[in-house]
């Protein structure tokens, strides 16, 4: 059975579980009636499958959850592997493509995959000679890279892929210089907050550490409220 994943529990539950195996993620909505048709066949189809495992998440009930993967039409499906997006499709596809889609992750992983699971910073440019454009590869390298403090390279590493809510997460490490939980989140918030409407690079330094913080943090929420109120 698929489980289903929160704004809370998005980290730890797709994420993390990432690095382990193959996430599906279906976004969905009870209004919404061809998700009610692809549900069924997505369960169906993954749980036939090794190495994939499918979540769920209410785009209604979990709105940064959508608003991270800036969905615009459901259902929507991802699959994330070793915290990067991999692969998606937008609509209710037929069980025949879900079933050829959801093979296709589930087949023998590629060198480059391979060697991104290794997750040292000489396998990750390795990887990333034989398949430039690899996403897993860039994201690990890129967080690496910020942990050196080597920014610089980091975010011109970034710009090479599509924007997802895991690369976000370490552009806003670069541009932050903010390597963990550290204290003081709320009062660089606070002090940013009134210059948010009228100071882009406040705006910014303000969105990227609610992108720090991450969705799991309860403070995320009350703060991007309180940023939706100073510009409108």
């Amino acid at each position: 059975m698929p489980t289903d994943v929160t704004d809370a529990t998005f980290q730890t539950a797709v994420i993390d579980r990432s690095a382990d195996v193959t996430v599906v993620i279906d976004l969905w909505a009870p209004w919404c009636g061809p998700c009610r048709t692809l549900g069924p066949v997505l369960e169906k189809v993954v749980d036939e499958a090794d190495g994939v495992e499918l979540v769920k998440v209410n785009i209604d009930d979990n709105p940064q959850v959508a608003a991270a993967f800036r969905v615009q039409s459901i259902p929507a499906v991802f699959a994330i592997r070793d915290k990067a997006v991999v692969d998606g499709f937008i609509g209710a596809l037929p069980e025949a493509q879900v079933r050829q889609w959801v093979e296709q992750l589930a087949t023998e992983p590629t060198e480059a995959e391979q060697l991104v699971a290794r997750g040292d910073e000489a396998s990750l440019r390795e990887a990333l000679a034989l398949e430039p454009d690899n996403a897993a590869a860039i994201a690990a390298l890129a967080e690496m890279l910020v942990e050196q403090g080597n920014t610089d390279e980091a975010l011109a590493l970034l710009a090479r892929i599509p924007e997802t809510p895991e690369t976000r997460r370490v552009a806003a490490l670069a541009r932050t210089g903010v390597l963990a939980d550290a204290d003081g989140f709320e009062q660089k918030l606070d002090a940013l907050l009134p210059l948010v409407k009228s100071d882009g690079a406040a705006r910014q330094e303000y969105v990227d550490l609610l992108e720090v913080m991450g969705a799991g943090d309860p403070r995320t929420a009350e703060y991007r409220r309180k940023l939706s109120a100073a510009l409108f």
